[in-house]
């Protein structure tokens, strides 16, 4: 399924970024792809942190966000 992505900076550690090479080499997956993978299981470990509202049939769904709002 490929989505749409939205370019942003990141500051990693040396370390991460030395880790990140190694097992984007050994798995031969971009590093980016790795990092959306991280960002993708905290997302779903915290989910239950995150806002939600209920929609038009009553399920829950995320809150939207304001892009202009941090």
């Amino acid at each position: 399924m490929t989505r749409k992505k939205v370019a942003t900076t990141i500051y990693i550690t040396n370390e991460q970024d030395r880790q990140l090479k190694l097992l984007s080499q050994a798995m031969g997956t971009p590093m980016a792809e790795l990092i959306r993978l991280g960002i993708d299981h905290i997302l779903e470990r915290f989910k239950d942190r995150l806002p939600t509202q209920l929609g038009l049939f009553g399920e829950e769904s995320p809150a939207p966000r304001n892009p202009k709002t941090p």
